[in-house]
């Protein structure tokens, strides 16, 4: 079956109300803040570091800029018509890749070539994030790794004095049975703990104050402790508007500061087709960095390294001035590097040029 296909198949089967043929007619914005330019800044940083770590590791393969990267916000007297442009390029194309990545004996310069994008190999979507992924990832494992100490912690002490255990028998059956049971660790992450607070006696004084520090931990564990892909629900149609007109794999490359990690827009749905998935390797949330549009967010644990070693790039502030007056500062990166990991680039490319083969 023709990726394509594959693709169309999977969003069908997706239980998520994704409208195919949706099109967009939002309002165009009419201001720009400090948040938004160095946002925009960190992005364009996190495209070039791909786009050179790629054509820095071999004379094989070409990674070429697709997508539209004018530099051009609200309050700029031509942001209107390259708004309308870019939603009119969205309802008839779809939402375009970052990056192509060519055989260089397959490219031709001319990218406005449909014939040419369609020899492409893959594509790749390119994220960024303000988090350095390890340390990130040592600080949620430490802090889970407390609060499971915490927990038996006061668990101990309530089943080590008799009179506390005793009351807490009478008191709430459910939790003493819960916490006497030898497989409770395993359960820490979906129990549902709740209790009233006591204060009638000192020892039930007592009691009710471990159980508050135990409910603490388990609420921290039942936090989510991974960075992730995100995807918004709306950009799969449309993404899957670009694949149907250009049948090219798709991927979605996450920066950090200090690595990234890659996965297909193929794995991406296969994880979402299935619910018992949910809450572990991804999540559907609305959230203010994204405009409250519903956001896939795929843990970044079950994607594959792609870049590591990145050094932080430089970074200095820059000024910009609104016709109304209005001055907004705002940074900007430059430079950096980083390795890529070349077991993960050749299988992709590997994989995808043995496909592109069959079909």
């Amino acid at each position: 079956m023709r990726y394509k296909d594959r693709i169309n198949d999977l969003i069908d089967s997706l239980e998520l109300g994704i409208d195919k043929d949706i099109i967009v007619t939002e309002r165009i914005p009419t201001s720009v803040s400090s948040e938004f330019l160095t946002n925009k800044e960190q992005g364009d940083w996190a495209e070039r570091l791909v786009y050179s770590s790629i054509n820095g590791i071999c004379d094989r393969y070409i990674a070429v800029r697709y997508g539209r990267s004018d530099d051009i916000s609200a309050g700029h007297p031509d942001f209107k018509r390259f708004y309308r442009a870019y939603q009119e390029e969205l309802n008839t194309i779809g939402k375009k890749p970052d990056l192509l990545i060519f055989n260089r004996s397959d490219y031709s310069d001319d990218q406005s070539s449909e014939e040419t994008v369609k020899k492409a190999i893959c594509a790749i979507e390119v994220r960024s994030s303000s988090f350095l992924l390890k340390k990130y990832n040592s600080f949620m494992g430490k802090r889970t790794n407390d609060a499971y100490e915490k927990i038996e912690h006061y668990i101990s002490l309530i089943k080590e004095d008799n009179v506390l255990d005793s009351l807490l028998r009478t008191k709430n059956e459910a939790i003493y049975n819960y916490i006497h049971d030898e497989d409770r660790k395993n359960k820490y992450a979906s129990i549902s703990f709740s209790h009233r607070k006591w204060s009638s006696t000192p020892d039930l004084e007592k009691l009710s104050s471990y159980l508050k520090e135990i409910k603490d931990g388990i609420q921290t564990i039942q936090k989510r402790t991974f960075l992730s892909i995100t995807p918004k629900l709306e950009d799969i149609a449309l993404v899957n508007r670009w694949i149907q007109n250009y049948d090219v794999p798709h991927y979605y490359l996450q920066v950090f500061f200090d690595c990234a990690y890659i996965i297909s827009f193929e794995d991406i749905l296969k994880i979402c087709a299935d619910s018992k998935n949910e809450d572990t390797i991804f999540s559907i949330e609305k959230d203010v960095k994204n405009q409250r549009k519903t956001t896939i967010k795929v843990n970044v644990n079950y994607t594959k390294l792609f870049i590591d070693n990145i050094e932080i790039p430089r970074h200095y502030s820059e000024m910009r001035e609104l016709d109304r007056g209005r001055l907004l500062f705002f940074v900007k990166f430059k430079d950096g590097r980083g390795d890529i990991d070349l077991q993960c680039f050749n299988g992709i490319m590997n994989e995808n040029e043995r496909k592109q083969g069959e079909s």
